[in-house]
Formats: structure tokens, C-alpha cells, sequence
């Protein structure tokens, strides 16, 4: 197994990016799956790495990534050290990020003999899945995309009512995290973003133009999106595979830090059953 982490995608004028390859070095070109995080999320995340594992052992060439502005740094890629740069985060950047991403991998010389380049699977984790889903519908270079969790519809998340005004009016708010028990602000550029660019960041607008094949997977017992949104994602592309897992949250068993050398079954689930779509 080859595993290079942590290697530094530097781009003219924007934050770097720090990626992750797993693969079996064997000169032979291999399906690519890029796998993106969800919000307040990064690519070392609990079970993330085993999940790596499972599909290179599984003959794939599988990447996954720390979005430029998900708070984390160069130096220090867990957790959110640069609350700034998350604070200027948006759908835009990161849909952004993605295609550098990709465009970055499909050029890099030392892997070429590994990757298929005509072969590449998106997965994306909650806030993850819209982003992979809005991108397989724009970049004709994607060929299956797979939600885990995924979001369906990023406008009704934003705060509403007499939070959106606070928002408004002092240009920030804050969301704390409740595992470092950061405040972690967002400054109204987010919202405003969106709205400048609502047609390219509308999930239902690229689900309903998707010409690939997509499958989406969602905890029955998922407490952070609800079962609502994976239900839309397939009601507005009925050719895409729908796979409940039983009783499984948000994060399918899994937590920060895991300190196991297995996954959690819900997870484990979720992985057997994706490998067997980019399979098929």
C-alpha cells in the first residue's frame, strides 16, 4: 500500500490545499475516487483514513482533501486553527477547489501510470454531497458520483428570520463547534455569495441535469440532514440508486478521534456498498 499524505497543492493567488493518496503502486491504472469532507469537517477526521484503506486494498486510486478555507492549515491540517479562513468560506470556493483538485491530480506527473483518467467517482460527505453532486453535473470528466449523508438544498440552511438579520446586520455569526467547543464565525459573504451565484449552487438543479450514474446512501436515523434530502436527491433523478442504512447516524458510526483498527459496521456498510457501484 502506498499512502502519501499531506502533499501541498499550491495555487496562484488562493489558499493551498493539502491532499491525500492512497493507492497499491503496481503501475496499472487504477478508478480514481476523490472523497470530499462535510462542514466542519477535514480529510483526518476519525475513521476517514480506514476509509482510504478499504478502497485501495480494493484496487482503487482513492484521494481525499482538506477544502482551502475548512479552517485547518499547512502546518496543523486537524481541527480549525484559522477560524478566518473558515469565516470566509463558501460554496463557490469550494466547488472551486474541487475542480483544481481535479485538474491538479489529472496532470501530476509521478502518478499518471496509476490513474485511469477517464474513470473518476466524486463522494461527498453531508455538506460534501452537494458539492460532488453540483460538479458531476457541471465537469463532464466526472463519471459516477456518490452522496453519503449529502445535503439537498444548501439555501434552507442558512439561518432564518431574526438570525439572518443579526447576520445582516453585524456581518457575522457563529456556530460553535461542539467537540472543540470553538465558535466558529461565518461572515455574511457566505450568504451573499449564494445568491450572486444561486443557479450554479442549487443541488436541485444538478441533480435533475445528471446524465451519470449516482448512488445515494443515508443513515435511517441520521440526526443532522435529514432522510428528506436524500428522498429529493432521487425523486429529482430517478435513474439514481437510493441505499438506506438501517439505524445508522449522521456519521455512520463513526467519531473524532477513532481509535480502532476497524470501521464501525454502519460505515463499513457504506463503503461495501459503494465499491460495489463504481464497480458495476
Amino acid at each position: 500500500m502506498t499512502i502519501n499524505k499531506n502533499q501541498v497543492l499550491s495555487r496562484k493567488g488562493d489558499k493551498p490545499m493539502l491532499v491525500d493518496f492512497f493507492y497499491q503502486s503496481n503501475n496499472k491504472p487504477k478508478p480514481i475516487i476523490i472523497f470530499c469532507h462535510g462542514y466542519k469537517g477535514f480529510k483526518d477526521w476519525g475513521c476517514w483514513d480506514l476509509v482510504a484503506n478499504s478502497f485501495a486494498k480494493n484496487g482503487f486510486f482513492f484521494i481525499k482533501f482538506n477544502f482551502s478555507h475548512n479552517g485547518g492549515t499547512i502546518e496543523q491540517p486537524v481541527d480549525f486553527p484559522d477560524l478566518e479562513a473558515f469565516a470566509y468560506n463558501n460554496y463557490s470556493k469550494e466547488l472551486d477547489d474541487l475542480g483544481d483538485l481535479i485538474n491538479w491530480v489529472l496532470e501530476k506527473n509521478k502518478i499518471q501510470e496509476e490513474i485511469n483518467k477517464n474513470d473518476i467517482s466524486l463522494i461527498g460527505h453531508s455538506r460534501g454531497g452537494g458539492i460532488v453532486t453540483l460538479k458531476a453535473a457541471q465537469d463532464s470528466r466526472v463519471t459516477k458520483v456518490i452522496t453519503w449523508a449529502g445535503v439537498s438544498d444548501y439555501k434552507k440552511r442558512f439561518p432564518k428570520g431574526e438570525a439572518f438579520n443579526k447576520w445582516k446586520k453585524d456581518g457575522v455569526y457563529y456556530v460553535v463547534n461542539g467537540r472543540t467547543k470553538q465558535e466558529m464565525p461565518h461572515y455574511f459573504q457566505y450568504f451573499e455569495d449564494f445568491v450572486t451565484n444561486e443557479e450554479r449552487l442549487t443541488i436541485k438543479t444538478a441533480s435533475q441535469q445528471l446524465t451519470i450514474p449516482q448512488l445515494i446512501i443515508h443513515g435511517t436515523a441520521d440526526e443532522s440532514v435529514s432522510t428528506n434530502d436524500a428522498a429529493d436527491l432521487h425523486w429529482w433523478y430517478p435513474l439514481s440508486k437510493i441505499q438506506w442504512i438501517e439505524g445508522a447516524n449522521h456519521v455512520f458510526g463513526g467519531k473524532h478521534p477513532w481509535d480502532e483498527e476497524t470501521l464501525p459496521e454502519h460505515l463499513s456498510q457504506v463503503v461495501a456498498e459503494t465499491i460495489k457501484f463504481v464497480n458495476t
